[in-house]
């Protein structure tokens, strides 16, 4: 369906206008008591993402190693030589807490990969229905701290996108109440780091954004009766000073815009480092991957990455 009541703008790519000409249909979830309900919802979801990243033959090879009973999709990009003291980029999938796993995860890792061509290493993480708060949590730092006994922190990267985010984030909170050694860098790219969906781009941006609605059904699910303002649930709501040099990005048409934003301004209050990338027009997510934007996007990413890991 095109979207006509916001067109797509002349200051960005063909690519990125042919991208916001289409909107993501509405998502119908179910009651909150009906997990087959559920489990239905999140395999449709996860085939039609694993189908949309790895639909063609792609330059990169995936292991799948078990980490504390967590599967994790070890990615390589062809031609990325092996070395001992590699970086590692430890990626959390995106897809609201909720989707994203399986399949899904193991071509989202492929593609992280891919843009920040580093070995990633993607966290198949459990989820609601049969998983909610704080078994994704769990499985995040335990893959971490498997990562720590084989890895200088200087050399171990976290990030993620939207609900990835949110997992990064909440993963550099625990690892200091763990006393755990922080990474050398924290990449959020769109993150989901404020569950109760307060900020003023979730009113201004609904129905703007193409790509994103509110998950406040599924932050509830998810949450499974947790406060969602406890900072492994919300982690703009924690402590942040101490956390690594930080990389954000969002878009001027992206739900989570506000969330961006105002991580960015609590970072840079708390004395971080602190990188802000708002890129014209874009939705939650980018322009699927494939515009100039996308690889501006990229290539800036990339380029904070070595800063933090000479």
């Amino acid at each position: 369906m095109t979207d006509d009541a916001y067109p797509a703008p002349p200051t960005v790519s063909p690519q990125a206008q042919k991208w916001l000409e289409f909107r993501s249909p509405a998502t119908q979830y179910p009651d909150s008591s009906d997990t087959e309900a559920w489990i239905d919802l999140v395999n449709q979801s996860n085939e039609f993402i694993a189908q949309q990243f790895l639909g063609h033959e792609l330059p990169v090879s995936i292991d799948t190693v078990m980490i504390d009973n967590v599967t994790v999709f070890v990615a390589r990009p062809d031609g990325l030589d092996e070395d001992p003291d590699e970086l590692v980029y430890l990626n959390l999938h995106g897809g609201g807490l909720l989707m994203g796993g399986g399949g899904a995860c193991r071509a989202m890792t492929a593609m992280a990969a891919l843009s920040s061509n580093q070995v990633t290493w993607g966290v198949d993480y459990r989820m609601p229905p049969v998983d909610p708060y704080p078994a994704a949590l769990d499985d995040v730092i335990a893959v971490y701290r498997h990562l720590l006994g084989t890895r200088d922190p200087r050399r171990i990267i976290v990030g993620g996108g939207s609900a990835g985010g949110n997992l990064a984030a909440a993963l550099i909170l625990r690892a200091k109440d763990e006393g755990l050694p922080l990474p050398a860098a924290l990449i959020l790219n769109t993150p989901e780091i404020d569950l109760t969906e307060a900020g003023d781009t979730f009113t201004i941006l609904d129905g703007v954004d193409n790509v994103l609605s509110s998950l406040a059904v599924v932050n509830d699910l998810y949450a499974d009766g947790a406060d969602l303002t406890d900072p492994y649930l919300s982690p703009i709501f924690g402590d942040l000073s101490g956390f690594p040099p930080t990389f954000l990005q969002s878009g001027t048409r992206d739900l989570f815009l506000s969330n961006t934003v105002r991580m960015h301004r609590k970072l840079l209050a708390a004395g971080v480092e602190a990188e802000l990338h708002v890129f014209e027009a874009m939705p939650h997510g980018g322009f699927g991957g494939q515009s100039p934007e996308d690889e501006d996007h990229a290539a800036s990413q990339r380029a904070f990455i070595a800063k933090h890991t000479r």
